[in-house]
């Protein structure tokens, strides 16, 4: 069984302003497998599902991908095209105490 990729990768959020950028069968698996069973909706059962027929080549990669975004919609992570990425970096500090 090979990886395959999506033409267009998925973002979805991951919280605080950080994304995930999901862009092949594999990176799916991972997500949904390490995505936590409270959150769980049940478009979840139809994204492993689908995750798992595409990686044995039963349905298109697409086609898991499409499960893969509904899911995203429906548990509310489905990263936005137009938001930019916001991301926390600590600020390195001068012996004055003001950025530097």
């Amino acid at each position: 069984m090979r990886d395959r990729m999506f033409f267009t990768p998925v973002a979805v959020s991951v919280g605080a302003g950080h994304k995930r950028m999901i862009a092949s069968l594999s990176d799916m698996h991972e997500f949904l497998t390490e995505f936590p069973p409270s959150r769980r909706r049940l478009s979840y059962g139809a994204a492993v599902r689908a995750c798992e027929a595409a990686r044995a080549e039963e349905i298109a990669a697409e086609s898991a991908r499409d499960a893969l975004i509904t899911f995203a919609v429906t548990a509310g992570i489905l990263w936005p095209a137009d938001q930019p990425i916001v991301s926390v970096k600590p600020a390195v500090r001068g012996h004055s105490g003001f950025a530097g």
